[in-house]
């Protein structure tokens, strides 16, 4: 099944093309690494995608649905329960507690009772280990622990798709690892995913697809074996050059 189609996405700042024509599919169950230098649209597609941010051309379908393009008018609310999104940042309240934080939006936009959602939080926590750190509030957090809470309160919304943007871009190298396990666990149990990124590594070993991304437009799709081993254009080669493999 085909979980996302993305037609010729074409989104503007003003006269700035952003993003040129993007053309994806990406089927339930792949795991997809989005690569390419700062400022190339990266970011700013999977926004896209969530409805962060309208687009000035093309569609974009989930599960066979156009929830984005000309005349379509999308409750967002309830395509954001569908598709998941963390964020670098990690977007936390930081007057509420970790638990709070969690059960929030299953409570408020889902209707779930609290026993339920925070029994399920519970679990989620344990299995990232935080289930300690449930009452304590995001100050007193790591930047990997509250990114690993940042991705359990999007879990709990019972997503069918995670996108996830530079999630650890902001962390010291030793919380790195302790998120980059906790996506890797998703995608071993066959969570559809995006991934924008950094990590090349990390892309390499969990990631079914390449998209390489250049000023803008895909400028190359491939398999982690084809790209990291023999790039098409010269443009990732380029790219490539700068990292330790």
């Amino acid at each position: 099944m085909m979980l996302l189609k993305v037609e010729n996405l074409t989104k503007k700042y003003g006269t700035n093309l952003v993003l040129d024509r993007i053309n994806l599919e990406i089927p339930k169950g792949e795991v997809c690494a989005i690569l390419g230098p700062s400022g190339c649209g990266k970011s700013t597609f999977l926004r896209c995608i969530n409805g962060l941010e309208s687009i000035q051309g093309g569609k974009i379908f989930f599960e066979e649905l156009q929830i984005a393009g000309e005349n379509v008018k999308t409750k967002w609310s309830q395509v954001r329960q569908k598709i998941g999104m963390v964020f670098q940042n990690y977007e936390l309240f930081p007057h509420l507690s970790v638990l709070e934080n969690i059960i929030l939006a299953p409570m408020k936009v889902q209707k779930r009772k609290r026993e339920e959602a925070t029994e399920e939080a519970l679990g989620l926590l344990s299995r990232v280990g935080l289930e300690d750190k449930k009452n304590m509030y995001p100050r007193s957090l790591s930047g990997g622990q509250k990114q690993r809470v940042a991705i359990v309160r999007s879990l709990c919304m019972h997503p069918q798709m995670m996108l996830f943007d530079e999630v650890t871009a902001s962390l010291d190298p030793e919380m790195v690892k302790e998120v980059l396990e906790v996506i890797r666990e998703l995608a071993n149990e066959g969570m559809t995913m995006l991934l924008v990124t950094h990590e090349m590594k990390f892309a390499e070993n969990v990631a079914d697809k390449i998209v390489f991304f250049d000023n803008g437009k895909i400028a190359e799709i491939a398999t982690p074996q084809e790209f990291f081993k023999n790039p098409k254009t010269q443009r990732a080669k380029r790219f490539l050059s700068v990292f330790e493999f």
